[in-house]
């Protein structure tokens, strides 16, 4: 976190300062940028029972508030992505604008189906939390366009994050998904920024078609080529022009507000 003029948190499931390095250096000489773990994530851990994405999006409210934040954009990706609109939807307020990066508003039971059909697996968890390096390597393979294959000590310390709070991880991924039925399109003010790799092999170029849809006059979307789900690890400079042009239109750093 860096005393500048905007707040700025990141949000994602995983290793969240490792997922946003490149992001988080880039931005921080002009904006304060906070990089959370959802709870099982990283070192935030929970007595509680509860696994929804909007408890996830709430605790990561609390804190921020908790850190004196009172306005901010959310930069947010895939399972982060989900927890971002449901921040959007519970606490306007709080969440004055948002870049969502290859997620889907929520997973419902026929985007998770068709896109596991489309990986080739019968649950999230058989994908994202694999019991072996091969399984990991797969899981990198899939949510990359073109990512060089990575030395096994490399895979081997992802297997061993991903193997913390492994039961805790397949209760969260199993709350993630939500019935088509028990879904609706909240009414968002907030304008929002979508943007996609345009090789996502996870959530394809459709969902962001989807998505704009969905969201109406207040949604941009942008793709970047040569890219998949994971796009900023893969192409991170881009990413970060990217978010240069985005940022400033969405919350103007002169904006005294």
């Amino acid at each position: 976190h860096h005393k500048a003029s905007r707040s700025l948190p990141t949000c994602f499931a995983f290793d969240g300062i490792l997922t946003w390095q490149f992001q988080a250096l880039a931005l921080a000489n002009r904006y304060s940028v906070y990089v959370p773990d959802f709870v099982f994530f990283g070192d935030s851990i929970t007595d509680k029972s509860e696994r929804s994405v909007e408890f996830q999006a709430e605790c990561i409210a609390k804190g921020l508030k908790k850190l004196g934040v009172k306005k901010c954009t959310l930069v947010s990706f895939s399972y982060g992505g989900m927890v971002g609109f449901k921040m959007a939807e519970i606490d306007p307020e709080l969440v004055h604008s948002l870049v969502v990066t290859c997620s889907p508003m929520a997973l419902t039971d026929s985007i998770s189906k068709a896109r596991l059909h489309r990986l080739g697996f019968n649950s999230w968890q058989g994908y994202l939390l694999p019991d072996s390096v091969k399984g990991v390597e797969t899981l990198v393979q899939l949510a990359s366009h073109s990512f060089p294959k990575l030395p096994n000590f490399i895979y081997k310390e992802i297997l061993e994050g991903i193997c913390k709070y492994r039961r805790e991880k397949v209760e969260l991924l199993k709350a993630l998904v939500i019935s088509d039925e028990e879904f609706t399109v909240p009414s968002y003010h907030q304008r929002i920024h979508v943007l996609w790799g345009k090789n996502d092999k996870i959530f394809e170029v459709e969902n962001a078609h989807y998505l704009q849809q969905q969201i109406g006059e207040n949604a941009s979307v942008e793709y970047i080529d040569k890219s998949g789900h994971i796009v900023q690890l893969e192409r991170p400079f881009k990413y970060n022009s990217c978010l240069n042009k985005i940022l400033p239109s969405l919350y103007p750093i002169s904006d005294p507000s």
